[in-house]
């Protein structure tokens, strides 16, 4: 990663979980825009991993602004578990961004698991999206599941990322969260590029 695309990416999860809730999320999406953009204007074989390290940047962001129910951890302090369904798109961007994060004493850590695999997840990113039968279903109750395309909350999908003009946005399924037992912010709410209720 340039010093140039650290930089900017750095702006996308330096902020205090606590303060400036509304400003973070809203610098996170300039940031976003801004890296697309950088995107753009140079050569397509950087493509994909600037991309997946704004959306590595997005997943710790979206963790600060979902509740999740008491009983999804073991113990106050248990760590905060994102799990990468099969294929891995983020390589090594989605460690480096969480490493040293915690929300709300959860530290927060990644694991990689077959789509199959039983596993306890909080979050959920798949990047399949042939198998969401399989897949969603598997997840249960109090997992954040995050995949790639509009057709993913479609399907019973929690967020799906999207691409906006290059811009990575998402969209979000409600009815899908509220079913998980999930509490989106509305912050969170606020910048998706469409919720469905």
């Amino acid at each position: 990663m340039t010093q140039t695309n650290a930089r900017f990416l750095s702006l996308t999860w330096s902020f205090s979980p606590f303060t400036a809730l509304s400003r973070r999320f809203s610098n996170l999406l300039l940031a976003s825009a801004f890296l697309c953009n950088y995107l753009n204007a140079h050569s397509a074989p950087s493509s994909p991993s600037l991309e997946y390290e704004v959306k590595a940047a997005f997943l710790l962001n979206f963790t600060r602004f979902v509740e999740w129910p008491a009983t999804s951890f073991a113990s106050p302090d248990a760590p905060l578990v994102i799990c990468m369904a099969g294929e891995d798109p983020f390589g090594p961007a989605i460690d480096q961004i969480v490493e040293g994060e915690s929300v709300n004493g959860h530290r927060i850590i990644v694991e990689r698991i077959r789509s199959d695999q039983q596993k306890l997840c909080h979050v959920l990113y798949t990047a399949n999206t042939r198998n969401l039968v399989s897949t969603l279903p598997a997840a249960g109750p109090g997992v954040l599941t995050v995949g790639e395309g509009s057709e993913f909350t479609q399907q019973g999908g929690i967020i799906a990322f999207v691409l906006d003009n290059r811009h990575v946005r998402f969209d979000v399924n409600l009815k899908a969260a509220a079913t998980a037992g999930l509490k989106l912010s509305s912050k969170l709410l606020s910048v998706a590029r469409s919720v469905e209720k």
